[in-house]
C-alpha cells in the first residue's frame, strides 16, 4: 500500500512538473517574441542629395550655405537622439528580460522547496533505487535549470546583439556626421575658389579697361598723323597751337624757322608738323645741341690751353730759358701739300713756317722760346677745332 501510494504520487509530480514547465517554455517564448526592437530611422534622402550648385550672388550663396549648415545641425541633433533613445530603450529591454528571468527563476525555486518538503514528511520507509520517486525528482529539477540557463544565455545573446547594434548605429551616425563635415568643407572650398575666379575676372577686365583708356588716351595725345596747315586767329600763340596739337613748342617753331618765343601775326599760315616731322625735328635739335656742347667744351678747352701757353710762356721769360722749339703739325710730300696745311693754321691766327727735309716738306709753329711753352704751344694746337688735328709734337728748333 504505501509503495502504491509514493509511486502514485511520484507519477503525479513527474506529469505536474512536465505540465508546468511547458505551459511556462510557451509564455517566455510568448513573452519573449513580444519584445519589440526599435527600428533605425536611416536617413532621409535629403542627407544625400548633392549640393545645389551656389548663385553667382554672393550674398544668396551665403544664405543657402546658412540654411544648408542649419538643416545639417538639425538632422544630426534629430539623428542623434534617436540615437539616444534606442540605447535607452535597447538598455530597458535589456534590464527587462534580466529582471523577468530572475523572477521565473526565483519563482521555480519557490515551488520546488515545498515539493521537496512533502516528499521527505511523507516517506516513512527508506526508498530504495527502484522506486520511481527518486528518480522523478531530480529529472525536474534538472530540466528547469537546463531551461533557466538556456534562458539566461538567450537574454545574454540578445543584450550583446543589442549592443552590437547600438554601436552600429553609433558608428553610422558618426560616418554621416564626418560626411556632411567634409562636404561643407568641399562647398566652401568651392565657394572660396569661385570667389577667387571672380575676383581675377574682375581685376583682368578692369587691367583690360583701363589699358584701353590709356590707349585712347594716347592716340587722343598724339601728333596728327600728316602734316597740316593753320591759318593764325586772334589769340592764337605758338604755346596755344602746340598744345592744341599736341606737338612740342620747339618742335612747331623749328619747323616754321622761328623761335617759341616768337609772336605770331594774324592771318600768318602755320605749319603744323606731322609725328615723323616732330620725331625728325628732335633728332636734328638733340644733334645740334650736342655739336653745341662738343663746341663748347671744345672752346673751352681752347681756352684753357691758351691760358697755359700764357703761363707757360711767362715761366720761359722769368727763368730765362735758352734754346728754340717749334712745335709740327704736317710732313707734306711737296710744297703744295704743305702750302695748304699751312694757309689752314695762318687762318687759326698760328705763326707757320715750312722747310724742306729729305723725307718731305715740313710744317712748323713757332717757334717758342723754351720747351715747356712749346709743349703748352701743342695742347693748344690739338684742342683747336678749327685746325682740326691731334698729331702735333714738339721739335728743337
Amino acid at each position: 500500500m504505501n509503495f502504491s501510494r509514493q509511486a502514485l504520487l511520484g507519477i503525479g509530480m513527474i506529469i505536474g512538473g512536465s505540465v508546468m514547465l511547458y505551459a511556462m517554455v510557451q509564455q517566455i517564448g510568448t513573452n519573449d517574441n513580444t519584445v519589440a526592437t526599435p527600428a533605425l530611422v536611416e536617413n532621409s534622402t535629403d542627407e544625400q542629395q548633392a549640393v545645389n550648385p551656389l548663385t553667382t550672388d554672393i550674398e544668396t550663396e551665403k544664405k543657402l550655405l546658412a540654411q544648408k549648415q542649419k538643416e545639417r545641425a538639425i538632422r544630426v541633433a534629430e539623428q542623434e537622439k534617436r540615437a539616444e533613445q534606442f540605447l535607452a530603450e535597447q538598455e530597458s529591454a535589456e534590464a527587462q528580460a534580466l529582471a523577468k528571468a530572475r523572477a521565473e527563476n526565483q519563482r521555480y525555486i519557490d515551488n520546488a522547496t515545498p515539493v521537496a518538503a512533502e516528499e521527505e514528511s511523507t516517506q516513512e520507509t527508506p526508498i530504495t533505487l527502484d522506486t520511481p520517486t527518486v528518480q522523478s525528482q531530480p529529472a525536474t529539477t534538472t530540466v528547469a535549470s537546463a531551461s533557466t540557463d538556456s534562458r539566461a544565455a538567450e537574454d545574454q545573446r540578445r543584450a550583446a546583439e543589442a549592443k552590437t547594434v547600438a554601436e552600429q548605429e553609433q558608428q553610422r551616425v558618426a560616418k554621416q556626421k564626418a560626411e556632411a563635415e567634409a562636404r561643407e568643407k568641399a562647398a566652401a572650398k568651392e565657394q572660396a575658389e569661385r570667389k577667387a575666379a571672380e575676383q581675377r575676372v574682375a581685376e583682368q577686365r578692369a587691367a583690360e579697361k583701363k589699358a584701353a583708356e590709356q590707349k585712347a588716351q594716347a592716340a587722343k595725345s598724339e601728333p596728327p598723323s600728316s602734316p597740316s596747315e593753320y591759318k593764325v586767329k586772334s589769340g592764337d600763340g605758338l604755346i596755344k597751337l602746340a598744345r592744341q596739337y599736341n606737338v612740342p613748342v620747339e618742335a612747331l617753331a623749328q619747323a616754321n624757322n622761328t623761335s617759341p618765343s616768337a609772336a605770331l601775326q594774324l592771318g600768318q599760315t602755320i605749319t603744323i608738323p606731322s609725328r615723323k616731322q616732330i620725331q625728325r625735328l628732335e633728332r636734328e635739335a638733340a644733334e645740334a645741341e650736342r655739336k653745341r656742347e662738343q663746341e663748347k667744351a671744345q672752346a673751352q678747352a681752347k681756352r684753357d690751353a691758351q691760358q697755359r701757353l700764357v703761363e707757360a710762356r711767362k715761366e720761359v721769360k722769368e727763368t730765362d730759358a735758352k734754346g728754340s722749339f717749334g712745335v709740327q703739325v704736317s710732313l707734306a710730300s711737296d710744297e703744295a701739300a704743305a702750302e695748304r696745311v699751312a694757309k689752314k693754321f695762318k687762318d687759326a691766327g698760328y705763326q707757320v713756317t715750312t722747310s724742306k727735309t729729305s723725307r718731305g716738306v715740313r710744317v712748323v709753329v713757332g717757334p717758342e722760346r723754351g720747351k715747356v711753352a712749346a709743349l703748352a704751344l701743342k695742347d693748344k694746337i690739338n684742342n683747336d677745332p678749327k685746325v682740326d688735328t691731334s698729331g702735333a709734337w714738339v721739335k728743337y728748333w
